[in-house]
């Protein structure tokens, strides 16, 4: 097969300068395959995960088409969260450095909407944006689409997931018909074939295959741990692989709250990554760890959506993740740009049939590894200490320490060898945890039975109860208290399904995605495992699996939903 390079793929001058200059020598599969149809002007639906280069596969074509003597957007990018809208934001702005005067606006929640508004009117070309403050600025006649010829949607999928489609729909309506359509999506599901039929034409079908994006310079091993142990487990592989910068991967806020707390007081450089972050400290917490400063990065799978650090050593997955697509996404942050990487997964005994159904949607076994001791760390860290003690001896200038030793007899009466050996202690800083001489291992004592019916799942926004509403159906209003009408009774009609009360409806202006999206994000399910949604004028009644309802009660209570502040419990 001929190989393909961008200058054959019909780039600008300009395009080229700057793909030259960011150090991009070959294009990607997805690049090579989407790249020339979206400069003929054909729709496109690529399937291709975190990793893949889809970037720059829908921009740049989108920066062949701007025409900058025209002062209106002709370019929108949809995004499910602000962190990957930022991302895609700067990689299209490097993309564009050779490009004077072309101007990218971000626009998404938690930021300045003013600011936002006056950097429209002063004249933008190419819009990154997230469906929920796209459509605030529609509605307040800010952001006009009516000129826009080129639009995308990037993880469509996890857009859908986080409850989006009718702001999607509305934002698609609004559109010129006339335009250009690109999809990107991790996977090819019913809703997103539907999305698909409805906005797009005649698309070309680019998918890159599990083989073509699984990265072979991934090592992926697991560890059977105990779930008390994994915090130390954690800390030994980061000692023992000698890994200086990692992410670690937790299924909630909460979690990566305690790992956090409990690597900083062991003297890690951490930093956390979650929902709860204001806009300007998610910046400090990235600016920290693009400059190294941090070390450590633990973030939850929503959070961690579009970053984009090349030199990223290792993965540590300290929960399975709840969804299989979340373990390539997570372990597609290492091992960049031909570079080797780690995948290490923690596997407590009951997740041992998650990583089971982790190896068969990837088609890759992943070896069990063996718990390094507490003495192997203690000896990696003494072979570590002995080459730096050499290093340092080596680059010299030690003539102005010569009187230290002297010194340190006389102040403190320790002998050479005390003195050493404190001196070695302090800047090793080992501390032996209550856990140091604790078997942390899990033994599998009985034959390990695959749990079917607890991986049995539909369509992610398909009507399980074959009603026309499904999922997103709104229901009449109960007069007569709290469950007086029939219709607001919480019947449940799914087998492994359990309905729970939420304490705000639609007086608070709640609407399902609102919903989806507190308890996916809080409780660190994905969102296509929510059932139906009623909501009523004062409640509504969410179903949700039965496996995940004290997990989904205790990360809710007490957070809130639209600004108010929740109660969810088991409806009765």
């Amino acid at each position: 097969m001929q190989e393909v390079n961008f200058e054959s793929l019909g780039l600008s001058s300009e395009t080229l300068q700057a793909i030259t200059a960011m150090g991009f020598q070959q294009p990607s599969p997805i690049q090579a395959q989407a790249i020339p149809p979206l400069l003929q002007g054909l729709d496109v639906i690529g399937q291709a995960q975190t990793g893949t280069g889809k970037t720059a596969a829908f921009g740049l074509p989108a920066l062949e088409l701007v025409d900058i003597d025209q002062k209106h957007i002709q370019v929108l990018v949809l995004c499910p969260t602000r962190e990957l809208a930022v991302q895609v934001t700067d990689e299209l702005r490097r993309l564009a450095q050779f490009q004077k005067g072309l101007k990218i606006e971000t626009v998404y929640g938690g930021d300045s909407i003013e600011r936002q508004i006056r950097s429209l009117r002063g004249g933008v070309h190419i819009v990154v944006g997230t469906p929920g403050r796209t459509m605030d600025l529609m509605e307040r006649r800010a952001l006009k689409l009516d000129k826009v010829e080129y639009v995308v949607l990037d993880e469509a999928d996890e857009m859908l997931d986080m409850g989006f489609r009718e702001d999607i729909e509305n934002i698609l309506e609004d559109i010129p018909a006339e335009r250009q359509t690109v999809l990107f999506s991790a996977t090819m599901s019913k809703p997103i074939m539907a999305l698909t039929q409805k906005f797009q034409n005649d698309p070309v079908l680019i998918k890159i295959t599990k083989k073509e994006v699984t990265n072979e310079n991934i090592e992926q091993v697991y560890f059977e741990v105990k779930q008390r142990g994994k915090s130390e487990v954690t800390c030994r592989l980061i000692d023992a692989y000698d890994l200086k910068q990692i992410i670690i991967f937790c299924n909630t806020k909460r979690k990566v709250d305690e790992i956090t707390e409990e690597l900083s007081v062991r003297g890690y450089a951490v930093e956390a990554l979650h929902g709860d972050l204001r806009q300007t400290q998610r910046n400090n917490v990235m600016a920290k760890f693009r400059a190294g400063t941090a070390s450590i990065l633990i973030a939850t799978d929503v959070a961690a959506r579009g970053i984009d650090v090349s030199d990223i050593d290792a993965v540590i997955n300290f929960d399975l993740p709840l969804d299989e697509e979340y373990y390539v996404h997570r372990i597609g942050r290492t091992g960049r740009a031909g570079k080797k990487g780690k995948a290490l997964t923690l596997v407590a005994k009951d997740e041992k049939f998650r990583l089971r159904q982790i190896e068969g949607y990837t088609k890759v076994r992943i070896e069990k590894g063996v718990i390094p001791s507490f003495e192997d760390i203690v000896g990696t860290r003494k072979a570590r200490f002995i080459e730096l003690i050499q290093q340092t001896a080596e680059e010299g200038d030690l003539d102005l320490y010569d009187d230290m030793m002297d010194m340190l007899h006389h102040a403190t009466g320790l002998s050479t060898q005390q003195i050493v050996a404190a001196l070695v202690k302090l800047n090793m800083g080992i501390q032996r945890s209550e856990l140091a001489d604790t078997d942390l291992a899990w033994e599998e004592d009985r034959k390990f039975k695959d749990r079917n019916d607890r991986n049995s799942k539909g369509g992610r926004f398909e009507d399980r109860s074959g009603d026309r509403g499904g999922r997103f159906e709104k229901r009449g209003d109960s007069r007569d208290g709290r469950f007086g009408d029939k219709a607001a009774r919480p019947q449940r009609n799914d087998p492994g399904m359990v309905r729970l009360f939420v304490s705000v409806g639609r007086k608070d202006r709640v609407q399902p995605r609102d919903i989806v999206g507190a308890i996916a994000g809080e409780a660190g399910i994905p969102g296509r495992v929510i059932g139906a949604i009623d909501i009523f004028d004062a409640y509504s009644f969410v179903d949700v699996p039965e496996r995940d309802v004290r997990k989904i009660i205790n990360a809710m209570n007490g957070n809130t939903v639209k600004g108010k502040t929740v109660n969810i419990e088991v409806a009765r």
